[in-house]
């Protein structure tokens, strides 16, 4: 026979029981949230770009000759120096016999720099030796060959970018100016002309440079983080957060451009993706978020 006493200890160890399980379930439900860092698919402009690298060249350019044969005498111009169409560069006295002296004149065929000075004074010349070479900065130009799966996105007026490594922190900004008809069967690649105005004379003749040329431009289209895509080409996946809860989604991605992806299917603008922690994540799986701080 159960006395009263035992019956009150047996309550009380149930309850204490049952009141242990539901701590328990708690800690359990808790524990099994997983911590997520989220970021939201946002709209914006997207370009796809092919980069290549060049020299720039100046757009016009002359190597000086002179007219007769002799022995500098004078030099007018240095390097660097700017010269007009017509100016003096240097003098020759003539070494033709029977002609009185008279000092021959090497000029510039036209406005610019002088690139180099080839000669010094003494030196004997012909009319084959090159006495200078006189550059146009103003406007400069890169010279690239287009492969030919991509020369039906190229067209004239498209925008590229260029930088050199002489201003490490400064873009300029060109066009295609010129876009050969024919595709060389060599190279199986189509020559094009770039065009950069240089005002300021920054850009040099036989810089090295890279060059970004914007191909396509996409505009006002969703985009997410490259750290939210799992997955390889043609199967590639996101865990979006609907509630508290981490749904597997598959997306179709277009251009990559810098840390971003183009989203064409699957996400809308104010998702919310996970862009760490998602190799823990399972379909339905409950999380605790933490959205990415701009």
């Amino acid at each position: 026979m159960i006395r009263p006493k035992q019956i009150m200890v047996i309550i009380l160890f149930m309850g204490l029981f049952i009141l242990g399980c539901q701590k328990q379930d708690k800690k359990i439900s808790v524990k099994e949230a997983i911590p997520v860092k989220v970021s939201k698919v946002e709209l914006r402009n997207v370009n796809e770009t092919i980069d290549y690298v060049g020299n720039i060249e100046a757009q016009e350019e002359a190597v000086v000759y002179p007219k007769v044969s002799g022995k500098i005498i004078e030099k007018i111009k240095e390097d660097g120096s700017p010269v007009s169409k017509g100016e003096i560069i240097a003098y020759i006295d003539r070494d033709e016999v029977g002609f009185k002296f008279e000092k021959a004149p090497v000029e510039s065929p036209l406005t610019g720099i002088i690139g180099r000075v080839y000669v010094d004074i003494g030196e004997n010349v012909t009319t084959q030796t090159p006495i200078a070479l006189v550059v146009e900065m103003r406007r400069v130009e890169i010279d690239l060959d287009i492969p030919e799966k991509y020369y039906s996105k190229v067209a004239l007026g498209q925008t590229a970018t260029i930088s050199v490594d002489t201003y490490p922190n400064e873009e300029f900004t060109g066009r295609v100016e010129k876009i050969s008809p024919v595709v060389d069967l060599a190279t199986r690649a189509a020559p094009i002309e770039i065009l950069i105005d240089n005002p300021q004379q920054k850009l040099r003749s036989g810089m090295f440079a890279k060059v970004n040329l914007v191909v396509a431009e996409h505009k006002n289209v969703p985009v997410i983080l490259k750290e939210a895509v799992m997955g390889k080409e043609l199967d590639q996946y996101v865990y979006v957060i609907e509630g508290k809860s981490a749904v597997l989604r598959k997306v179709n991605l277009g251009i990559r451009q810098d840390a971003h992806y183009e989203v064409r299917e699957g996400l809308k603008e104010g998702d919310l993706v996970v862009i760490v922690g998602q190799q823990r994540l399972y379909e339905g799986a409950q999380v605790i978020m933490e959205e990415e701080k701009k």
